[in-house]
């Protein structure tokens, strides 16, 4: 069997879609895309498929090693989720060819199903305790949810009281047990952070989500002395040597690779062993499509670590498509008691609406992340 051609689709809301197709007339899907860059992504994959056109697709562990060690300059969001995007699809092909999925290649699976939680609010966190109980109806039983706005080096406490009112109003109308995922986005610096982590402590929350930027992982020992809720991060992080840096330093309890940045199922694995061998745990970073979510169950049947998977269904992103529009049965996909199973058929085990697709990608998307300002007129994190 040889690879013939890499195709890339560029799909709203935000996605890229990539199709590997072979001469033996089996296709596998990948998404490859940095949310903002989808044009940068597709053009790196089109760079690599000089590599990959004519090769046999079920030596993903060599061909992983050329497209990223092959050049002198390696690594970073674009290089890395394009090699992710490959990775998925050559996957997806090789199951395909044996009738069988991912996990089943990759010493099979280690659970069923695993706990899902859902995003509620948007960008700028209001109404997040009037769509808490929406979610909890659908079955849900954890959920994440951006802190706070815009906040300077060294901030008002209004702010702080606001996040904190925000917290405490979704603990009280979902009840004491509902997981609780606060995501600091980077938009906190260590200053603020100490605060906000010290003022969360009661609420019992199931993590703090970057409490600082990646880069500054120095900043975690001081931050971590004002609370004892978990700390997660690496959406940011997109290889095992990114991540060794973290494990080394041992403030961080979760990690959260997202397998369409951080070089597809081959990376993404390999740093949740690392993770396994520090005793951190695995939240599989996903807001984004159907074959991304496809790729990190795969994953999530087979690293003993990982306990829950983020997943984009009506996140604020999804405003023209969303999840389940691209898939020929949506009940794969099967969420019932805040779980969501491992999907069993060949390859990923999803089957794309390929016409669809096609037609979705003729409109495509530009979609861009707002570039957010202080009072002052400064720049702000997003």
């Amino acid at each position: 069997m040889k690879i013939t051609k890499l195709t890339t689709f560029q799909v709203p809301p935000r996605w890229l879609f990539l199709k590997i197709e072979t001469d033996e007339g089996i296709s596998g899907w990948g998404e490859p895309v940095v949310e903002g860059r989808a044009d940068t992504v597709a053009a790196a994959v089109a760079e690599l498929a000089d590599y990959l056109v004519g090769k046999d697709p079920f030596r993903i562990e060599d061909h992983w090693t050329v497209l990223y060690r092959g050049g002198f300059y390696r690594g970073g969001a674009v290089h890395m989720s394009a090699i992710a995007g490959i990775d998925q699809a050559l996957w997806d092909i090789k199951g395909r060819a044996f009738g069988v999925p991912v996990h089943d290649l990759l010493g099979g699976r280690c659970r069923d199903r695993i706990r899902v939680y859902s995003w509620i609010g948007g960008d700028r966190p209001a109404d997040t305790a009037q769509a808490v109980r929406a979610v909890v109806d659908r079955g849900f039983t954890a959920i994440k949810m951006n802190a706070t706005e815009e906040l300077q080096y060294v901030d008002s406490h209004a702010k702080v009281d606001d996040v904190i009112a925000r917290v405490a109003a979704i603990r009280e109308e979902a009840g004491p047990y509902l997981g609780i995922g606060v995501d600091f986005h980077g938009r906190v610096h260590k200053p603020m952070a100490k605060v906000l982590a010290r003022e969360l402590e009661s609420y019992d929350l199931m993590f703090i989500e970057e409490p600082v930027l990646s880069e500054h992982l120095e900043d975690l020992p001081e931050i971590t002395k004002h609370t004892s809720i978990p700390i997660a991060l690496g959406e940011r992080l997109f290889s095992r040597w990114d991540f060794k840096r973290v494990f080394e330093q041992g403030c961080v309890d979760i990690i959260q690779p997202d397998p369409s940045h951080a070089g597809g199922i081959t990376e993404t694995r390999k740093i949740a062993a690392m993770a396994e061998a520090y005793d951190v745990a695995v939240a599989l970073h996903c807001p984004l499509g159907p074959i991304a979510l496809a790729a990190n169950l795969q994953l999530d049947a087979l690293c003993y670590n990982a306990f829950i998977q983020e997943q984009s269904l009506g996140i604020h992103y999804n405003k023209t498509n969303d999840l389940l529009d691209y898939l020929v049965d949506p009940d794969v996909f099967a969420y019932r008691d805040g779980h969501v199973d491992i999907p069993t058929g060949p390859g990923l085990g999803i089957e794309i609406n390929e016409d669809y697709v096609r037609a979705r990608a003729a409109e495509g998307h530009r979609w861009r992340n707002p570039v957010w300002r202080h009072r002052d007129g400064s720049f702000a994190e997003w």
